[in-house]
């Protein structure tokens, strides 16, 4: 019998986070996740309604070290997010975001692109993340 050996989806996304409780909490009110399974320094969290494994997990984890989910374009400078989260309404998130003293970086919406477009915003740990409202299809 043969086992596809290709890799099909992302099951899960890893977060470190330093308090585990308050990431919970930021995280249902910023993004509407869900609590799925929880310990006492780790956390399996849903962004969908309906927990279909179609979607990614995020897995909050615990921990002490200061490394953080981002990384610097060594040709234009600016900083990326690993993780970008898709939006139907990119200006009401972003909005939505600014008027809960969230850092945002600049709405990006490209020249002729229909509303199209993205931002970075991070966490209260530190973590880059990126919105945005494009979706890619082969």
């Amino acid at each position: 019998m043969m086992t596809d050996k290709r890799v099909l989806r992302i099951a899960t996304i890893e977060i470190p986070v330093s308090d585990l409780e308050k990431s919970i909490l930021w995280y249902e009110k910023v993004l509407g996740t869900s609590v799925l399974t929880s310990t006492d320094h780790t956390a399996m969290l849903t962004l969908s309604a309906t927990n279909s494994s179609d979607y990614p997990t995020l897995y909050l984890v615990e921990t002490c070290s200061q490394d953080q989910l981002a990384f610097k374009n060594s040709h234009t400078d600016i900083t990326h997010s690993v993780i970008d989260f898709y939006v139907p309404d990119l200006e009401e998130f972003h909005s939505f975001l600014l008027d809960n003293g969230i850092t945002v970086t600049p709405l990006n919406l490209f020249p002729n692109g229909k509303g199209l477009g993205g931002f970075g915003f991070v966490d209260l740990n530190g973590n880059s993340f990126g919105a945005t409202n494009i979706t890619h299809s082969r």
